[in-house]
This record gives structure tokens, C-alpha cells and sequence, in this order.
């Protein structure tokens, strides 16, 4: 569904993602790993539209789609979750999700959509007319993979979802995301657990100083020399 290829990616003379190439089969979950400032989230937000790569290609379901805008990208069916959640806090619960579904004009069929996805996430809807604001850590992620889901995406960029939540919400966001993947959702996670890594994803790549140093099964991740040193150096 994915196909990245020797992807290269400045802030300004700082080259942050060195000829990066990967791909993301269809309805597959695919883990990005790394220590912070590894280039993770830079990935991300290139796959995403919000920057414009120096060279190098990315296509989605066989079209080149290099350089798209944010809005473009989201059209087309590439849905970032951000990291940090980043649901606007002073909005309903229901008030979040209708602006996930602003590039789209059918009503009805939003309409259905809100009911069959809060229906995914029960905890939201006995506060589907609080604030978001108001929400707990685990509530505000799954709010905003909700948001995220109100496009109608087919791939689902997930950014560090699991992180600052308590075990049991971490375990409980590792359902949902199984759980979408079952529906058909392909799904690029980034991660820095690697237990929720090595528990929802088929394949695995680790980011080290912008580059991929490992490559290969989720389930190899643990113990592994080369993914340690790139966490620990």
C-alpha cells in the first residue's frame, strides 16, 4: 500500500532521514522504531504531507504521491494520528470528531460513521458531550484515533500511541489497534515500546540517526544486539 524509497529529508541544511526505503503491504501493521531524535516522527509527518521531502519517492497504492499537501494526503486515504494526541481540548467529544470528517460532504454516511466508531470506542460515549479537554490520557487517544478514523482512511499513521498511558490502557490500545487491523486497516506505527511493537506488528524497522540500521520480524525485536544499541548506543 506503501512504498517508500530512498527518502531523504532536511530542516533547513540538517539532513534528518538519510535514503530511507521500506514498504507497508496492505492491511498490514508495520512498526517504526528508534531512540528520540531518530527520525520517527519527521517519517511521519513527510508520509503525512505536513513537509516536503528533498528527494526520493513515496507512493500510495501504486500512485506517486511525492510533496502532496497535508489535505491531499488525508483525500486520498493517509491519516496521521499525531503524537501527543493533539484533540483541541475546548471542543466536545462529538465536536472532535465531526472536524476528523471536514474533508468529506456525504452526511448521512458521517453520520453512520460517527455511530459505528464510537461504537469501537464505548468509553467515549457516555462523554461524547464532554470536553475534550476534560478527557483522561487514554480517553483523549482514543479520541483522537476516532478523529482520525471519521476520514475514512485505509492507512492509519499512528504516532507513539501508547505513550504516557498506564499499562492497562497501553493494553487496551493494543486491542483497538489489533482490532482495526482485523477490519482491514493498514496501520504504520511508531513506536519507542518495544512490547507493544513486538505484539501488534508483522514486520519492523528501526530508525538510528535517521537511517534504517534493522529490518525484519516484529518478533525478532527483542534481545536483538543491533535494535539495543540503537536505543542505547
Amino acid at each position: 500500500m506503501l512504498d517508500i524509497r530512498h527518502l531523504r529529508v532536511a530542516y533547513g541544511i540538517t539532513e534528518v532521514l538519510h535514503d530511507v526505503t521500506f514498504a507497508v503491504p496492505t492491511a498490514s501493521i508495520v512498526c517504526l522504531l528508534g531512540g528520540n531524535g531518530s527520525g520517527k516522527t519527521t517519517l511521519l509527518n513527510t508520509l503525512a504531507g505536513m513537509i516536503r521531502p528533498l528527494s526520493g519517492s513515496v507512493r500510495f497504492e501504486d500512485r506517486e504521491c511525492t510533496g502532496w499537501s497535508a489535505d491531499r494526503m488525508v483525500r486520498s486515504g493517509i491519516v496521521q494520528v499525531p503524537q501527543g494526541r493533539e484533540v483541541w481540548p475546548s471542543m466536545t467529544v462529538i465536536d472532535n470528531l465531526e472536524l476528523g470528517a471536514a474533508t468529506r460532504r456525504d452526511r448521512a454516511a458521517i453520520k453512520s460513521d460517527l455511530d459505528s466508531i464510537l461504537a469501537l470506542f464505548p468509553k467515549l460515549v457516555p462523554r461524547r458531550h464532554q470536553l475534550a479537554g476534560q478527557l483522561s490520557g487514554g480517553e483523549q487517544q482514543m479520541l483522537a484515533i476516532a478523529r482520525a478514523l471519521m476520514a475514512r482512511p485505509r492507512c492509519l499513521l499512528l504516532d507513539e500511541p501508547s505513550a504516557g498511558l498506564a499499562p492497562m490502557v497501553v493494553a487496551e490500545m493494543v486491542d483497538t489497534i489489533l482490532a482495526l487491523n482485523r477490519r482491514g486497516m493498514t496501520i504504520l506505527l511508531v513506536e519507542q515500546n518495544i512490547g507493544v511493537a513486538a505484539a501488534v506488528a508483522g514486520q519492523a524497522h528501526v530508525l538510528r540517526n535517521g537511517a534504517i540500521a534493522f529490518s525484519g520480524p516484529a518478533a525478532d525485536l527483542i534481545d536483538n544486539p543491533v535494535v539495543l544499541s540503537s536505543y542505547l548506543g
